[in-house]
């Protein structure tokens, strides 16, 4: 049986692929979907990706997700250096949640240094590319929830 998993990414990352390949890569958002879709499946997770550029349907995912103890892997984008709302609806989480970033915000703006959602998260991420994503997936097999 498989368990649901939701990949929840925030704003901008649906432009993958054309969006500033000297740091995101050229891969588009349907192959990442894909690759995630596939890593889950070979780690018997049902993933459900999705994408938005509103701060407010995310957090009704995060709801969706701690409602149906539901584990989530999580890229914040934009959204993990100011949203506060953000951050209280990861606070309400039932599961695992992992943040998640294909660059390491650490080596870029100064303004990307800080997380508001890394303190309530089960962990962190950051710099592997779409490999973040499929490190993230393994970590949640390890996961108790």
């Amino acid at each position: 049986m498989s368990r649901r998993v939701l990949v929840l990414n925030g704003p901008n990352l649906g432009r993958l692929g054309s969006r500033e390949p000297e740091k995101y890569g050229t891969t588009t958002f349907a192959e990442l979907t894909g690759v995630c879709e596939k890593t889950g499946a070979e780690l018997g997770f049902e993933v459900d990706v999705r994408q938005t550029d509103d701060e407010a349907e995310l957090v009704g995912w995060l709801h969706e997700a701690a409602d149906g103890r539901t584990p989530v892997v999580l890229n914040p984008a934009a959204f993990t250096h100011y949203s506060y709302a953000l951050r209280d609806a990861i606070a309400q989480r039932t599961a695992p949640l992992i943040e998640i970033h294909l660059t390491n915000p650490a080596t870029r703006e100064e303004f990307r240094h800080t997380s508001v959602v890394a303190g309530v998260a089960t962990g962190t991420i950051a710099g592997f590319g779409l490999d973040s994503y499929r490190l993230a997936l393994r970590a949640l097999t390890a996961l108790d929830s």
